[in-house]
């Protein structure tokens, strides 16, 4: 060890502030002995990790499905207000949202000490990007628009440790959104098994892999719009072709095939009631973009006189 090396890890030994964070390391973490590398992809169903992360407990132990929320705009407030909703889990929209880098690591804490999970879906399938996002302490992530096998191979590989992968270590901010908080070791040895990684179907070339694609990662998870709109059959004032039917039937089936969970984006409490009876196990039940804007539109119509508004066409 350089006599620089061993001042700066002698500083983080002692110092106050930082100490919290790596006081279970009995080495620096620059120098991770090759035991812990190795249980790195630990899946233990007793680990800290498994059990400190909402979702994956829903998905492991309940038969019932998780129920959550989408935030497109930015802000701390809105994210405990959604975790305060009852949802089990929160998706930080940074793809179609309002929501930056800076506002996600704001979202991410927010919600997580609500005990709801926050998943992050990242704006495109960039290894940097997964990598803040997780670093962020994100639960889980959701990649768009992927296409071929190969994408969700490459999201794999930044997602996890060596060896399953290639992602960075070191970053001291995600371990402190779980709770119990694992430590440094605890993370790095956990979080292979622990994390949630998902991918949007919502192009014909996944579609068409859909089956191979279900078995690489833990939830995949349907665009109806971009998925209607990609296999030439849109979504059109509410209405479905029976042809995009067939293919949201044919994804949940890979799923359950492949033994993984299957979710889908829907936009209202009714139309995720009629995906739960049918067996999905994630659902989206409303965005905080829509649900202000029709309580509001409500509000207004009444406070007028003029009744109820009546409920917009969904999907």
């Amino acid at each position: 060890m350089s006599p620089m090396t061993r001042r700066t890890y002698s500083f983080l030994r002692t110092s106050r502030f930082l100490r919290p964070h790596i006081i279970a390391l009995n080495k620096p973490p620059f120098a991770i002995p090759a035991y812990q590398i190795r249980a790195m992809s630990s899946g233990n169903p007793t680990s800290k990790m498994l059990t400190a992360n909402p979702l994956k407990q829903i998905f492991s132990q309940e038969s019932r499905p998780a129920m959550g929320v989408w935030q497109m705009l930015p802000g701390a407030n809105i994210s405990r207000i959604l975790a305060r909703s009852g949802a089990d889990w929160v998706m930080v929209d940074c793809e179609h949202g309002n929501i930056n880098d800076a506002a996600m690591h704001e979202a991410v804490p927010a919600i997580a000490a609500l005990g709801v999970s926050p998943i992050v879906r990242i704006p495109d399938l960039q290894p940097w990007m997964v990598k803040r996002a997780l670093d962020s302490g994100a639960h889980g992530i959701l990649a768009p628009l992927i296409r071929t096998v190969e994408d969700v191979k490459n999201l794999v590989t930044a997602a996890k440790f060596p060896p399953e992968g290639k992602r960075g270590f070191g970053s001291p901010i995600a371990m402190q959104n779980f709770n119990p908080m694992p430590t440094f070791t605890e993370y790095l040895q956990q979080a292979n098994g622990s994390l949630l990684t998902m991918v949007q179907i919502e192009t014909q070339e996944a579609l068409n892999s859909v089956e191979e694609i279900a078995l690489l990662v833990d939830v995949i998870f349907i665009g109806p719009f971009d998925l209607g709109n990609n296999i030439g059959h849109p979504i059109i004032e509410g209405k479905m072709d029976p042809e995009l039917d067939e293919a949201i039937e044919r994804i949940l089936r890979a799923a359950v095939t492949a033994g993984k969970k299957c979710g889908i984006f829907c936009t209202d409490g009714e139309q995720a009631k009629q995906y739960a009876d049918k067996g999905f196990h994630m659902i989206s039940v409303a965005t905080d973009y829509t649900l202000l804007g029709a309580a509001m539109a409500d509000s207004l119509t009444i406070a007028r006189g003029q009744g109820k508004q009546d409920k917009p066409v969904s999907y």
